[in-house]
């Protein structure tokens, strides 16, 4: 599957889980991606399931990993803070999504307005329930289980890829709980 060949990606802020899962896809579909990942143990792991099309570093090394890549077409964040200082090195027209539950839909309007006479489109997934971070005693949300970081992975990727005409978007992944 080339879905992202030639697309070169970066996931930082989630080691783990979400984060994981986009860079899965990403190489699945044929994307050059740099993960980030805390520990030795973490990374190591990472690049064990990634392959060779990704590029696993600590979180305080991505901008000297990025020196030599030029620029990269997608950002996917955990929150606003995070993506900053990525934004230097994401092309005119790619796509910023934000990945955890923090970013308000105001501070996600905000950066997409920021950004939008670069063409840049900024949007964000709000995940909610889902297994690896669900409270046990939590009630199920209306679709009746735990959502996977798979599934937060598909909107988030949604987002960047195929939502071509959506900037400033916070959209619920959360079994139809709602969000405030």
């Amino acid at each position: 599957m080339a879905r992202y060949a030639g697309r070169r990606a970066v996931v930082v802020g989630q080691t783990t889980g979400i984060g994981l899962a986009i860079a899965k896809r990403l190489v699945e579909g044929g994307a050059h991606v740099l993960l980030t990942a805390r520990t030795a143990q973490e990374r190591d792991q990472a690049g064990v399931e990634l392959g060779s099309a990704a590029r696993v570093v600590a979180p305080d090394t991505v901008e000297a990993a990025l020196g030599p890549v030029g620029g990269i077409d997608l950002v996917f964040a955990d929150a606003v803070p995070t993506a900053r200082p990525l934004l230097a090195y994401l092309v005119d027209h790619g796509a910023v999504v934000l990945t955890a539950p923090a970013p308000t839909p105001a501070s996600v309007r905000a950066l997409a307005a920021e950004l939008i006479a670069r063409g840049i489109r900024v949007n964000a997934v709000a995940p909610s329930c889902i297994e690896a971070s669900a409270d046990d005693t939590a009630p199920l949300p209306p679709l009746g289980r735990l959502g996977s970081a798979e599934e937060v992975a598909r909107a988030a990727l949604f987002l960047a890829t195929d939502a071509t005409f959506t900037t400033g978007v916070r959209l619920p992944v959360d079994g139809g709980l709602g969000h405030p």
